[in-house]
């Protein structure tokens, strides 16, 4: 008989995630039944992504899954991370969780990393996407045509410049067509980042605003705002006007 999996999908908020979700309730041997983020909780943002906390919240409510969040300190050093992951891997087995699925890609050491942490824990660390670095403009072009929408929302300017041109825009064929060799279709190096507002994963569509970018510890963020009925719609404005860059 096969095993069937309790998952908790590893949310960053972005596109690879939300396609991890999507892929997964397509899959018989699993049961999705949470999302899992680590917040900054001096800023309430998701690590790494700067996405609001109310913005992630409101990604929940669209998967219809329930938010597991992981406190972080502010700076947050490796001790304080694993401290925080441990203590959160308890109140997982006891809630029966049996495997945690990540949307890694590619990077080997990102995933030898996970294995290690989960190694002593019992839960299993899944990777659907996993594949090879060229198989990944394939992927993103599946991920936009299943529907899937999403926003550049960070912007690492060793790999990507000028990053005023790329922060703040739409994910999609143009986006591609136009990104440097160098830069992976998936921006699995950290080249950039995103947020997923739409697609099969969700139940309806985020409507969000884009606002001012910042410059902080080396990247460059967009600030996104969950729209009220008398804002824009989503992708309203283009990365020309995000341009209230503060130092």
């Amino acid at each position: 008989m096969a095993v069937h999996h309790r998952v908790l999908i590893s949310w960053s908020s972005g596109k690879d995630s939300a396609w991890l979700l999507h892929v997964l309730r397509q899959r018989a041997d699993v049961d999705v039944v949470g999302l899992l983020t680590t917040v900054n909780e001096k800023f309430g943002r998701v690590a790494m992504h700067g996405v609001r906390r109310e913005v992630l919240q409101a990604q929940a409510q669209a998967t219809g899954l329930p938010l597991w969040e992981i406190p972080l300190p502010w700076p947050c050093s490796n001790a304080d991370y694993e401290q925080r992951m441990n203590q959160w891997l308890t109140r997982a087995q006891q809630a029966g969780i049996t495997a945690v699925a990540f949307g890694d890609l590619f990077l080997e050491d990102v995933r030898a990393y996970r294995e290690k942490q989960l190694a002593a824990t019992g839960i299993i660390p899944m990777f659907p996407l996993w594949g090879k670095a060229s198989a990944t403009a394939q992927l993103a072009h599946d991920m936009l045509a299943a529907g899937l929408q999403a926003v550049v929302v960070c912007v690492d300017p060793s790999q990507l410049q000028p990053p005023l041109a790329w922060i703040g825009r739409r994910y999609d064929t143009d986006f591609l067509r136009e990104l440097p060799p160098h830069v992976d279709p998936c921006g699995e190096r950290g080249e950039f980042h995103t947020l997923c507002v739409a697609g099969p994963m969700f139940r309806y569509p985020l409507d969000i605003t884009l606002g001012s970018v910042v410059q902080r510890d080396g990247f460059y963020f967009v600030d996104v705002q969950l729209a009220s009925p008398l804002n824009n719609p989503v992708f309203d404005r283009s990365a020309t006007e995000c341009d209230n860059l503060t130092r």
